[in-house]
């Protein structure tokens, strides 16, 4: 694919549940559909593949490539398309925890980038109740960016919506497009997702690509509201109150044209105050 300035995104919201099956039959359908339509990338959310325990085919944890991201590999091969995955469970091997990992895939249907949730919620309640996603997921270690023929684009998920420097030092390494798939609560959701994905949309003048879940899950209701969010923090996309697939055109030149009358990536005080991100790891 050559290098677009200018095209089309499909972000699907997805009432994922117990079946990892016929989440992905689902998921697929979409595809097809947003690749007739003429998106040259499709977004899912957070825990595409499976919400709950599975009682279909695929099993649970995987490991890449596997169940999953074959399915979606072959669908961007048939395509020659962009696939963003949202996120599903990695196998560890000789752990029982899982990394809630998010891959990008080329039209070639190559795995091009992958990325391990970094920020776990892990929260003592007023009432001394405890939830650690810890003792579930074990978390990434790395800030990943990858460059494409559709821009640099950046990865995170869910939670880590609430960490800005990760979003700041995406945005200093040239990131574009940010993917923050995510299964919202309603509770949260009603009050955060929205200021928050815009606030990350208008300090680092990108586009922010949230694809989120809708539903009732296991232990909680799906905030849903989909959406994509210009670098001005208009919200030129947004899923209704149901399973749903959303268009939206990503504007490189546009992005461009904020950044210069907004400079503030350049006018940062560096100087006095700055984020540093440690080497990676080998």
């Amino acid at each position: 694919m050559e290098n677009l300035r200018k095209y089309k995104i499909a972000v699907v919201q997805m009432d994922s549940r117990n079946d990892k099956g016929a989440n992905l039959r689902a998921a697929c359908a979409r595809i097809d559909e947003a690749a007739a339509a003429g998106a040259k990338l499709v977004s899912f959310p957070e825990v595409m593949n499976l919400s709950g325990e599975n009682i279909g085919e695929g099993g649970g944890h995987e490991p890449i490539p596997g169940y999953t991201t074959e399915k979606l590999m072959a669908k961007a091969r048939e395509h020659g398309i962009y696939i963003h995955s949202g996120s599903f469970a990695e196998e560890i091997p000789g752990e029982t925890r899982a990394y809630n990992t998010s891959v990008i895939i080329d039209p070639n249907g190559e795995i091009i980038a992958t990325y391990r949730k970094l920020h776990t919620f892990d929260v003592t309640l007023p009432d001394g109740s405890v939830q650690d996603e810890s003792a579930r997921i074990r978390p990434g270690d790395e800030i990943v960016t990858v460059d494409t023929a559709l821009g640099k684009m950046g990865m995170s998920i869910c939670y880590d919506i609430r960490f800005g420097e990760m979003y700041r030092l995406m945005a200093l390494e040239g990131a574009q497009v940010i993917f923050t798939p995510a299964s919202f609560t309603m509770a949260t959701g009603k009050d955060h997702w929205e200021p928050i994905l815009r606030t990350r949309a208008i300090e680092n003048g990108c586009y922010i690509v949230a694809a989120d879940q809708f539903g009732q899950k296991a232990r909680f209701p799906a905030f849903g509201n989909s959406m994509v969010i210009d670098p001005w923090g208009t919200i030129i996309a947004r899923g209704g109150e149901r399973a749903d697939l959303i268009y939206a055109e990503i504007d490189l030149d546009y992005l461009d044209a904020v950044r210069a009358r907004i400079p503030s990536l350049k006018n940062r005080r560096s100087d006095v105050y700055d984020v540093v991100r440690k080497d990676k790891k080998p």
